[in-house]
């Protein structure tokens, strides 16, 4: 796909969410004119401009281009080959300073198929690294197979508190949280030494990654904390708090039970909305209404569908839609899933001064739907990106058309079909 945008596009009579409003900015009739690649305006019934594309929308629902909060796109290509997963390390020095922006495959199969599903940009996230609690740095990736998928690196810190990961740290959530506070401690209080040789013998970090935390305190880049039980996420605003840290939980089952305290302190929550049963004894609270009743109580949410990490590659486009569909259906209002999939993972990983809505000057990444987005059936028409159309050929639907059971008495074997 060329991402060289250009030219005046108009898509007229759509039923345009805007997102440039907390009520989702619903314009119906709207004629959404975008121009070398950014959106120019959204207005209702306003005529297209003279010389443009025009594209016909009556009826259709347009939005901007989803975005998943938590994936591993452009990090895995099949999840069962070592050789072709770049999320985690398991040995060596890096805990804090694993950054997963050096392991992106622009490439990857995966990324044609979830834009022909209408995300056309997702955060993707470390999952482990050789530490006992820091995992590494995230990053937000546009979704456009064969250019520069890299939106924005370092566009968060992530570790991880209780389940399955305490044995690292010895077996125990509360060596998590007290080697947490440490790294942070010595983050601080760290000096290079003139020499330039490493940290000093009695620290527990070493100098890669207190560079790495130095550098989040100071630049201000969220602590992406991936924790469930709400004894844990009650000590990550207590840890944010102390350290000056802007708050993101991933995951958050038993956020629900402290609704209150994370609007207060403007934690951000990346929840599933599919997750209402417990995994592990961290998620016991885990209820389908979770969504809603942080959006009820202020606190900015933002989805992801991990489906036993399954759908944080593949179908992460689907999933993600029809997790917002859930959450709806249980409780939470149409606007704020929209908002959920568009601009508040925006706002959460830094990206909302050229992404997440149809604000004149952001990047038009746009989907014309023929149906309810938060729909299974529902698929997209038109996809774009950056006012650049997508292709809306993907390695599944080279292999559907080549094996097609219309063509079951084609002479030629698939492999010589065009």
């Amino acid at each position: 796909m060329s991402m060289a945008a250009g030219g005046t596009i108009a898509i007229v009579h759509a039923n345009a969410w805007t997102m440039v409003e907390a009520s989702g900015g619903r314009v119906d009739d709207a004629t959404i004119v975008i121009r070398d690649g950014r959106y120019e305006s959204v207005a209702a019934k306003a005529p297209p401009p003279a010389g443009a594309r025009v594209i016909d929308a009556t009826g259709r629902v347009v939005t901007p281009g989803l975005m998943s909060a938590d994936t591993h796109l452009g990090l895995v290509e099949v999840s069962s080959l070592e050789e072709t997963r770049d999320y985690g390390v398991n040995a060596g020095p890096l805990g804090a300073a694993f950054d997963v922006q050096y392991g992106l495959n622009r490439n990857s199969a995966l990324l044609p198929v979830v834009l022909a599903d209408g995300l056309t940009r997702a955060v993707t996230s470390p999952s482990a690294a050789a530490d006992a609690a820091f995992l590494g740095m995230g990053a937000v990736l546009r979704v456009q197979p064969g250019g520069d998928v890299l939106d924005r690196a370092r566009a968060a810190m992530y570790a991880s508190v209780g389940g399955f990961g305490a044995k690292q740290s010895g077996g125990s959530r509360s060596a998590q949280w007290q080697w947490l506070r440490n790294a942070f401690d010595e983050a601080k209080a760290y000096v290079p030494p003139k020499s330039g040789v490493g940290a000093p013998r009695d620290q527990l970090q070493n100098a890669l990654n207190i560079a790495a935390l130095r550098a989040m305190v100071e630049k201000r880049v969220p602590l992406a904390l991936r924790v469930s039980r709400e004894s844990d996420i009650r000590q990550a605003v207590r840890l944010a708090d102390g350290y000056g840290l802007s708050l993101i939980v991933i995951g958050g089952a038993e956020a629900w039970r402290c609704a209150d305290l994370l609007a207060a302190h403007k934690a951000a929550v990346v929840l599933d909305p599919e997750a209402d049963l417990p995994w592990t004894f961290d998620e016991l609270g885990a209820r389908a209404d979770n969504a809603a009743i942080l959006a009820r109580a202020g606190v900015t949410i933002a989805f992801s569908v991990s489906g036993n990490t399954i759908y944080l590659s593949h179908n992460a486009g689907v999933a993600v839609r029809e997790g917002a569909g859930l959450a709806v259906a249980n409780g939470l209002a149409y606007a704020d899933a929209m908002k959920a999939l568009t601009v508040n993972p925006a706002r959460i990983f830094g990206i909302a001064d050229h992404y997440g809505s149809m604000a004149r000057g952001l990047d038009a990444d746009l989907v014309l739907w023929n149906g309810d987005p938060f729909e299974p059936s529902s698929a997209p028409e038109v996809v774009f990106v950056r006012g650049v159309q997508a292709s809306p050929v993907t390695r599944q639907t080279l292999l559907r058309d080549r094996y097609a059971p219309k063509l079951a008495k084609d002479p030629w074997p698939p492999a010589y079909r065009p």
